[in-house]
């Protein structure tokens, strides 16, 4: 009987989408909507994300608009991104909130690859444990006699193949990620 990679599968996959998710909100020179998923504002009572609250779009390619379904909560908008310390810098007009990228330092740049790269590796300690796991599991049922020896074998070349895979996959991330970063 083969293993069934179906979990296994899933975890890389959200492994991969989570460092995707990680890798978007680490800034570069260039306006991303991403960078403020982060950010929660207080609006009414409530702490909500500000795509709850606003209409967030690239103004330019260093200039992000947010226009507030309320103009009252502009400035708790405007607070909230200079209270999370994204090193952008906010300010308000008759239309909404502008926040502005700055251009990076060479040394801001080789911290950025270098908080990437740390994102990437803990993606990668997951996706160890992911291995283990299965790799635990394979073992389990080829002594419990589910499974033949030689099966077992075939399922963690399968299972190291997945691994291979979900690494460059990881790898080739972080390239297009360094790229964005040094440009």
């Amino acid at each position: 009987m083969a293993y069934n990679f179906k979990e296994f599968d899933k975890r890389i996959g959200e492994l991969s989408e989570r460092l995707k998710n990680e890798l978007a909100g680490v800034r570069t020179g260039r306006a991303a909507i991403a960078i403020l998923d982060g950010v929660v504002v207080e609006s009414y009572g409530t702490r909500l994300p500000i795509n709850q609250v606003a209409n967030v779009m690239v103004e330019d390619a260093r200039t992000l608009r947010i226009t507030a379904w309320d103009a009252a909560n502009n400035k708790e908008i405007e607070k909230a991104i200079t209270y999370a310390n994204l090193g952008l810098s906010v300010g308000s007009d008759d239309r909404g909130v502008r926040v502005f990228f700055p251009e990076l330092t060479g040394e801001r740049r080789l911290a950025l690859v270098k908080l990437a790269k740390e994102r990437v590796e803990e993606a990668r300690a997951g996706l160890r444990v992911a291995r283990d796991d299965v790799w635990s599991e394979i073992q389990k049922q080829e002594r419990e006699g589910k499974m033949p020896e030689d099966d077992k074998f075939r399922a963690k070349d399968e299972m190291q193949k997945k691994v291979d895979a979900a690494n460059k996959a990881f790898d080739d991330v972080l390239a297009r990620k360094e790229k964005e970063i040094t440009e």
